[in-house]
């Protein structure tokens, strides 16, 4: 029995001390395209949060990070159109999104995060959901609001043709009377 304790003690303390499982460094294309290779594997996502924090009674929060031009370079700012947005599901214990900024939506840059944690590859306790589940957050950078001056050739351009089309009916009416 006394050996046993002993054991149980060795065993305890190695797993105390052992070193964490090293976090690999990840983009979202990576667990887009290949998800299953990264399933259960502790990974560090750079991106930026955007859409909503979704709470839930669990004590978790959901939103997206995205990983593609927009995060890095706005439209708003001169950035180019380069397709879609690309960004994973990330769960986060609802303790470490406190003191986050709001998350990226229509004139708002969210937060840049290193977001690590476990990549759940269709995930069967969450209907088959792929998300990564975060364990550690670090704010990269802070979020922002963005501004957009008004496009004025287009103001120009839709008055002209307001203005031609009222000219136009007028000079119907006009004719239409003689």
């Amino acid at each position: 029995m006394r050996r046993l304790g002993l054991g149980m003690l060795i065993i305890v303390a190695v797993m105390v001390h052992a070193p964490a499982a090293q976090a690999v460094d990840v983009d979202v294309a990576d667990l887009v395209g290949d998800g299953v290779r990264f399933d259960g594997q502790t990974v560090t996502v750079t991106g930026e949060l955007v859409g909503d924090y979704g709470s839930r009674r669990d004590g978790t929060t959901w939103t997206q990070l995205n990983q593609d031009s927009y995060a890095q370079n706005p439209v708003t700012e001169g950035g180019a159109l380069t397709g879609s947005n690309s960004g994973i599901g990330v769960r986060i214990p609802t303790d470490l999104v406190v003191g986050l900024d709001p998350p990226g939506r229509y004139r708002m840059v969210g937060p840049t995060v290193a977001a690590t944690g476990i990549w759940r590859f269709h995930d069967p306790q969450r209907s088959g959901e792929s998300f990564l589940d975060v364990t550690t957050i670090v704010t990269v950078e802070a979020g922002r609001s963005l501004t957009e001056s008004p496009d004025w050739a287009s103001y120009g351009v839709g008055g002209l043709l307001i203005l031609g089309s009222v000219l136009a009916l007028g000079a119907r009416r006009r004719s239409r009377r003689e």
